[in-house]
């Protein structure tokens, strides 16, 4: 079976936002299938809750499933780890940008909307997928070097870090990201 991709957005974002779009227009272009859950953000709206309802129906659709393939930003790649153990989802592969998991210390706001996706249990996210590669930064403004190398090296030795990439999104540059590209 054919792989499917799915990309998800991080704290107050939308699937409209960063490299999301550049993204999905590359796939598109390759005749892949693509989806982009726009996943509710906002103090009271955006929660662990909330976000596993809306991608169990990509489950029960059957377009999460062992042939799929994830991208997801920010607070998305610790989102989606806690989903596929809960929820004991096996998928192809994952594709983490600037993942992070018991970090607090952004501000109110976005400490408010991450804490209820982080979890214990990061390592074993590994039983649900083996190829994993995370991407992260050495100066990103939000979350602590540490905190994004300390997720990767928790759950893969496939890590690339960018030099001065920031938190590798729109503010940074970062409306295109080519070094996706060879890992659909």
């Amino acid at each position: 079976m054919k792989s499917n991709y799915l990309l998800v957005h991080g704290s107050f974002g939308n699937p409209f936002s960063n490299w999301l779009p550049y993204l999905r227009k590359e796939m598109e272009s390759k005749g892949l299938e693509v989806y982009t859950p726009d996943f509710p953000t906002g103090v009271g709206k955006q929660n662990y809750e909330n976000w596993s309802n809306l991608l169990k129906t990509y489950v029960e659709g059957n377009i999460v499933n062992e042939n799929t393939i994830i991208f997801a930003h920010s607070i998305a790649p610790i989102f989606i780890c806690k989903f596929l153990v809960e929820n004991k989802i096996k998928v192809k592969r994952l594709v983490f940008v600037c993942g992070f998991n018991n970090y607090l210390g952004i501000d109110k706001d976005y400490d408010t909307v991450n804490k209820s996706m982080y979890f214990d249990s990061l390592v074993d996210v590994k039983n649900y997928c083996s190829d994993i590669v995370c991407f992260y930064s050495d100066n990103d403004p939000y979350v602590k070097y540490e905190a994004e190398k300390e997720f990767a090296n928790t759950i893969t030795e496939n890590q690339v870090l960018i030099s001065g990439g920031d938190h590798l999104n729109s503010e940074s540059g970062y409306t295109e990201f080519h070094n996706l590209l060879q890992y659909l």
